[in-house]
């Protein structure tokens, strides 16, 4: 069951997203689809969500999304250069108008000293729009960071739809 915020957060963006004519493609990594099945908790979700991909392992960023494995090499996985590709990869590999991507170290192994546990870069790309990126460091355990991950991610979403049709919506 997801905590109550997260899915009213997705509610909202649903109903926003669905006035404003957007459909949303997920490309997760640490979170393993946790956006999009959180998007599906709302009915009629169908409306808005295209689809998600859940690219875990490095080849699947690549072959699912055209992320360049000697983009990943040089960078590594969870970093803000993948995070963007993975958006631009599911943006060009959907029928979406609207995208975010998720690459992070969920924990409780995986950190070094340059990407500590709970390091998350997030990417947004739109159609006819620039690619947005983010990156946060959260704290807590798998489960935080995974759920602080969700509640960006719909944050980030929702900051590209106009703010007039959230307005409506009141």
């Amino acid at each position: 069951m997801l905590p109550v915020a997260l899915t009213d957060a997705a509610s909202a963006l649903i109903d926003a997203c669905r006035e404003a004519g957007l459909t949303i493609a997920t490309a997760e990594s640490c979170t393993g689809g946790l956006v999009a099945g959180c998007l599906t908790e709302v009915p009629g979700s169908s409306d808005v969500l295209e689809r998600g991909f859940v690219t875990y392992s490095n080849d699947a960023k690549t072959e699912q999304l055209g992320v360049p494995a000697p983009m990943i090499s040089r960078h590594g996985a969870v970093s803000e250069e993948v995070a963007k590709a993975m958006a631009i990869g599911a943006l060009a590999r959907s029928r979406a108008l609207l995208t975010i991507s998720i690459t992070g170290v969920a924990g409780p192994g995986g950190g070094t000293a340059s990407k500590p546990v709970g390091l998350v870069h997030f990417a947004s790309a739109m159609t006819g729009g620039v690619t947005m990126t983010e990156r946060h460091e959260f704290e807590g355990n798998r489960s935080d960071i995974r759920r602080e991950a969700v509640r960006t991610a719909l944050r980030m979403l929702a900051d590209r739809i106009p703010r007039e049709v959230y307005r409506t919506q009141d």
